[in-house]
């Protein structure tokens, strides 16, 4: 199942991902997105979404490892894929009937959102 991760740049950017190779998403407070995070499974597609400053997508990520043996911290280890060749803004998202019905609109502040492959597909391909 693709998920969107979505982090404010100024924290931890697309780059700083891309930089390290790979790490630890962490960080994780609200139930459903911890929820969401603990469903993750080793080779899940993932969308890097920049929150507050850039609001937009701009790159594609995978899971390398779940551990969630500590529910309220579980360890999910990412790395990057590639930075997409045009971000897609949050108004284009939110234009996009695609995404009429997603949690992502429903939940603002929820941080790790469950997409359709449909949906990973329209944010990804370009």
């Amino acid at each position: 199942m693709p998920y969107l991760l979505k982090t404010e740049p100024t924290k931890y950017s697309f780059e700083d991902l891309e930089r390290d190779g790979e790490t630890t998403w962490d960080g994780i407070s609200n139930n459903q997105a911890l929820l969401n995070l603990r469903g993750m499974k080793k080779g899940d597609k993932l969308v890097i979404y920049h929150s507050v400053v850039g609001k937009a997508a701009v790159g594609t990520a995978k899971v390398v490892s779940v551990d969630a043996t500590d529910p309220k911290n579980p360890q999910v280890r990412i790395q990057p894929v590639k930075r997409l060749k045009t971000e897609k803004p949050l108004d284009a998202i939110r234009a996009a009937a695609i995404f009429k019905d997603s949690i992502m609109f429903r939940q603002f502040r929820l941080s790790v959102v469950p997409l359709t492959d449909a949906q990973y597909d329209w944010l990804t391909l370009n």
